[in-house]
């Protein structure tokens, strides 16, 4: 028999039916509508806006806005996973307010992503710094206006809401408030990039993180280009570049506007402080509820909210709209995405802090706050003045007043901790003690600011989040950083508000920088968590540039070996030093390649600083009698 059918063809065709149909029409289990909308501005210009709508409003009910304007792509933001849910999709921050009935607004700020005009990095306030008519007030003030009147879901109340440069846009958004505007959540907000966030750190340039963030940034539209990646330790590279200025030049960075802006503005001259927003809004009421959220171990932003809210407090008027809570988070480490367990604030890098921090935020605090004023839900206990997590005992405190200042919230006392002789710290004055520690701060050798390898801020690998958090044991080991310890407490150390460290040194040089670090020295042994043994854990850090110390807007050479007093405001602290542990102040003049090396030698601009520039210098820091170094630390008395 011959079996071969291969090629027979059958008598009659048959066509077979396509498993195509001609139309499909999917199933949508989305809990949410997504709206896309072209915003109109004042001046014809359209901002390209997202509404997430929560189904549960069911066509009929009417829910509360809630804007948050970004450079970082709405589109992106709002489609972070491939779920049917709105918690899922947006960021946790967004994602719970949805879940609550909230219709959350996600819009690109002008020139970025897909709204048209011009893009400027922080858009000053029309002026002498903006010629035009609009800036981030007006486009918040547009941009409510449009939603209160084309969204038909809304109850006519909004609030702004954002992290970092977001949270910037949402405090503009208090400048000429829109009547709607009920309610403002900015989060580790960029505030005043000269005094404390982002670009310098009273006057030192934070150049790693500055120039990758200008690169990706302000290079397109659409912040698609990379940052150039060269090695996978990039402590050499930067090294190699010399300045910051040699490094802008090597990845194409002096071809951006704001580099340039930012380069040739070094000193805190009217540039930054008619941008300072602190500043700004401290000269107007503040009409609308704001709630500032702190981070203690902030990257980036990590006097913003503090600043503001101090501000702000320092009107009586303000005050019942004033509200602070400050959390144990990294920069955005409120923010979450998704259910990921470690963006719910439970723990940082090694420290861990019982319980989910971030969650507990915006479940207890952030919610309740959006209920009273945008629902009027006055259900929604009134919050505290300050709510701040205290670390090391794990638990949150309740204030009237941030610092503690009142007999019922625990009188705060300024207690000087001093540097003694024999690498001591020690609460009593030294009366009569003299004498200095030394050191030699080479800029061939500088200390880096975490551990080897440094990798790029955006890499994987990087430690961004958790720096701040590092054990410093690797920097204490070095030369030319100076060790202070405690003796051991035997009782609990409270400790909360801003430290600010007083040295009297001197310098071989004719400029440098002085880097002050307060540390809570965990014992040698841990019962239950070996790892954490002796554990150096940074409770605040900071750092000034000498030739800053009389005037910030002019910079002025260091007579050689002269001793000159320094003060030092560093980030605010909620803390508890336990029995057991003790307090270390170490001290340096590198911080690298976060913070450029200063030459040590004064030049005009440092940013431009050439190979010749850079000498060696012996640093001194005195101690006792007239010159006692000390730290001005904010105890809470038990």
């Amino acid at each position: 028999m011959n079996d071969d059918f291969t090629n027979k063809a059958p008598a009659t065709a048959l066509e077979l039916e396509s498993d195509i149909p001609a139309e499909f029409k999917p199933i949508n289990l989305d809990d949410y509508f997504r709206r896309e909308e072209m915003v109109p501005m004042r001046d014809g210009v359209k901002l390209f806006t997202v509404l997430m709508i929560p189904k549960s409003l069911n066509g009929v009910s009417q829910a509360p806005m809630v804007l948050d304007r970004t450079p970082y792509a709405a589109a992106k933001a709002s489609r972070l996973a491939p779920s049917p849910r709105a918690d899922m999709v947006l960021y946790a921050v967004h994602g719970e307010l949805t879940a609550a009935g909230y219709i959350v607004v996600l819009q690109d700020v002008r020139g970025k992503h897909k709204s048209d005009g011009v893009y400027v990095m922080n858009r000053p306030l029309r002026g002498p710094l903006n010629p035009t008519d609009t800036d981030h007030s007006t486009d918040a003030f547009d941009t409510i206006e449009w939603l209160i009147n084309n969204v038909p879901e809304s109850n006519g109340r909004v609030a702004t809401i954002g992290i970092s440069y977001d949270g910037f846009t949402a405090l503009m958004s208090l400048i000429d408030p829109h009547p709607a505007l009920k309610a403002c959540v900015p989060i580790n907000p960029m505030v005043d990039g000269w005094m404390g966030d982002d670009w310098f750190r009273y006057g030192a340039f934070r150049q790693a993180a500055t120039l990758q963030y200008i690169h990706r940034q302000t290079s397109t539209k659409g912040s698609d280009i990379p940052w150039p990646v060269s090695g996978y330790d990039q402590f050499e590279r930067w090294l190699n570049a010399g300045s910051a200025a040699g490094m802008a030049q090597k990845v194409g960075l002096d071809q951006l506007p704001f580099w340039q802006r930012l380069a040739a503005h070094p000193d805190y001259d009217s540039f930054w402080s008619a941008q300072a927003l602190d500043k700004i809004l401290a000269q107007r009421p503040l009409t609308v509820p704001t709630l500032h959220v702190h981070s203690l171990w902030d990257a980036e932003d990590i006097h913003g909210s503090t600043d503001t809210h101090a501000a702000l407090q320092a009107q009586p008027g303000n005050r019942a709209n004033n509200f602070l809570v400050i959390g144990p988070w990294s920069h955005a480490g409120v923010g979450g995405v998704g259910t990921e367990a470690a963006h719910q604030g439970a723990s940082l890098g090694a420290i861990k802090f019982g319980s989910e921090t971030a969650r507990w935020f915006r479940q207890q605090q952030l919610l309740p706050f959006f209920a009273r004023h945008l629902k009027g839900d006055m259900r929604a206990g009134e919050l505290a003045p300050v709510m701040a997590f205290e670390t090391g005992s794990n638990v949150w405190r309740r204030y009237a007043h941030w610092p503690p200042a009142d007999a019922s919230a625990c009188a705060l006392v300024a207690k000087p901790l001093y540097i003694a002789a024999g690498q001591r710290l020690s609460f009593d004055s030294p009366v009569g003690e003299g004498g200095f520690d030394e050191y030699m701060s080479d800029p061939a050798k500088p200390v880096p600011y975490h551990p080897r390898p440094i990798r790029p801020q955006a890499a994987a690998g990087s430690n961004w989040d958790a720096w701040l958090v590092d054990d410093q044991r690797f920097a204490a080991d070095r030369p030319d950083v100076l060790v202070y310890t405690s003796e051991v407490f035997n009782e609990p150390l409270r400790l909360a508000g801003q430290p600010v460290a007083h040295l009297f040194a001197s310098t071989s040089g004719s400029d440098c920088d002085w880097v002050v670090k307060l540390i809570d020295v965990y014992p040698d042994e841990v019962p239950g968590d070996e790892k954490m043994g002796g554990y150096q854990l940074p409770i605040a850090m900071d750092v000034i540039r000498a030739r800053y110390r009389d005037d910030p807007a002019k910079p002025s050479a260091i007579p050689s070996g002269a001793v000159l007093p320094y003060r030092i405001p560093m980030p605010h602290i909620s803390h508890t030093l336990l029995p057991g542990h003790r307090l270390m102040v170490q001290i340096q003049s590198t911080w690298f390649p976060l913070y450029d090396r200063n030459p040590q030698s004064f030049v005009e601009n440092i940013m431009f600083a050439q190979a010749s520039d850079f000498v060696r210098a012996t640093q001194r820091v005195f101690r006792g009698g007239a010159a006692a170094s000390f730290i001005d630390l904010p105890v809470v008395p038990q």
